[in-house]
C-alpha cells in the first residue's frame, strides 16, 4: 500500500514509529508536510500538490495535525476524501474532537460521563457560570487549548472569577469545569483503535501541578481499566466518529468522566509505559479497511 502521512515534524517519534511500522509490513508511507500542501478545487476532479507536485496513487491518508492548523490541515484531509484515499481518521471526527465545547455536547448527548461544564458569552454571569459548576475550586479551560496549555486550576471563587472576567475580555471563549479533586493529580488515557481499547496508561503530574499531560512533566504507568472506563473509551471514540484516538479520563467518584477525546494521540508515553506496537496496531487497522471511497462522509460537513 502506498500511505500518506500529514505531518510537520517528521522526526517526532510518534511519526517515525508509524513510517517504521509501514515499512516493515511492506508498506510504502511518505510524510507531508500538511502546510506545503495547495490544492485545486475542481468540480469532479479534486487535485492536491506538495512542492510542485500532483499528490496521487495513495491508499491511505493518517492525519496528524497539529492544533494550531487545524483549520488548513482538514482542508487538506477533505481533498484526500474527495478523492477517495482512506483515512485512518475522518476530517469530520477530527473537527468534533477538536472543538470542547462541541464535543462535550456530543458526549453529553450520549450519556458518557462528564465533569460539570459550563459556558457563557456574557462575563456578568460569571457568578452564575462558576455556581452551575460547583463553586471553586473550578478548572478553566482555552477552547483552542491543548497539552495542557491554557488551563488553569482556580482555587477561589475570587480568583476564579478574576480569572473568567480577564478571559472573557480578551474575546478568549473558555470552558469552566468542576475540579475532580478525587482523581489527585492522575488521569487515566486509554487509546482506541476501530472500537477497542487497545492500552491503557495512567498519567500523574509534575510536583505541584493538577494537569498530568506528559508534555508538561508527568509521569506514565501502565494500568488496568475497570469495565466501566473501558466501555467509556470506546463510547467516547464512537460519539466523535474517530478510528483512533486517545481518551483522557479522570477517577471521579460517581464513575469515570472523560476530559478530552485526542484525534492525534502521541505513542512515545503509550508504547514505553505499556510495551505495546500501537504504531503497528494503527497500520493493521488501515490493512483491514482501507478501500477506495471507504469514507463515511467523503469529505462533507
Amino acid at each position: 500500500m502506498k500511505i500518506a502521512m500529514l505531518a510537520r515534524n517528521a522526526n517526532l517519534y510518534t511519526h517515525q514509529r508509524l513510517k517504521e511500522a509501514a515499512e516493515t509490513r511492506g508498506h510504502t508511507l511518505d510524510i507531508i508536510n500538511t502546510l506545503r500542501c495547495y490544492m485545486n478545487i475542481v468540480s469532479q476532479n479534486p487535485e492536491i500538490y506538495y512542492n510542485g507536485e500532483k499528490l496521487e496513487g495513495y491508499d491511505a491518508v493518517i492525519p496528524r495535525i497539529g492544533a494550531s492548523i487545524t483549520f488548513y490541515g482538514m482542508a487538506v484531509l477533505r481533498q484526500f476524501e474527495m478523492q477517495g484515499v482512506y483515512p485512518l481518521n475522518e476530517s469530520v471526527g477530527i473537527g468534533r474532537s477538536r472543538d470542547k465545547l462541541r464535543s462535550m455536547q456530543l458526549l453529553a448527548r450520549d450519556g458518557i460521563g462528564l465533569p460539570t461544564t459550563t459556558f457563557a458569552h456574557d462575563p456578568k454571569q460569571t457568578e452564575e457560570v462558576l455556581d452551575l459548576a460547583g463553586g471553586a475550586p473550578v478548572v478553566i479551560k482555552l477552547l483552542e487549548g491543548t497539552q495542557g496549555i491554557g488551563v488553569v486550576l482556580a482555587d477561589t471563587k475570587r480568583s476564579a472569577k478574576s480569572v473568567v472576567e480577564a478571559f472573557r475580555g480578551a474575546g478568549v471563549n473558555i470552558l469552566v469545569q468542576e475540579f475532580i479533586k478525587e482523581a489527585g493529580g492522575t488521569d487515566i488515557r486509554a487509546i482506541v483503535i476501530g472500537g477497542k481499547v487497545v492500552a491503557a496508561m495512567k498519567r500523574t503530574g509534575a510536583a505541584g501541578d493538577f494537569r498530568s499531560n506528559l508534555h508538561r512533566g508527568g509521569t506514565a504507568e501502565v494500568i488496568k481499566l475497570t469495565a466501566k472506563e473501558r466501555t467509556t473509551a470506546i463510547k467516547s471514540a464512537k460519539a466523535m466518529g474517530l478510528n483512533v484516538c486517545g481518551v483522557d479520563m479522570l477517577r471521579a467518584d460517581r464513575g469515570p468522566v472523560v476530559m478530552e477525546v485526542n484525534s492525534s494521540p502521541g505513542l512515545e508515553g503509550v508504547e514505553k509505559a505499556t510495551g505495546l506496537d500501537i504504531a503497528g496496531m494503527m497500520i493493521e487497522h488501515i490493512e483491514k479497511h482501507a478501500k477506495p471511497n471507504a469514507t463515511k462522509t467523503k469529505g462533507k460537513g
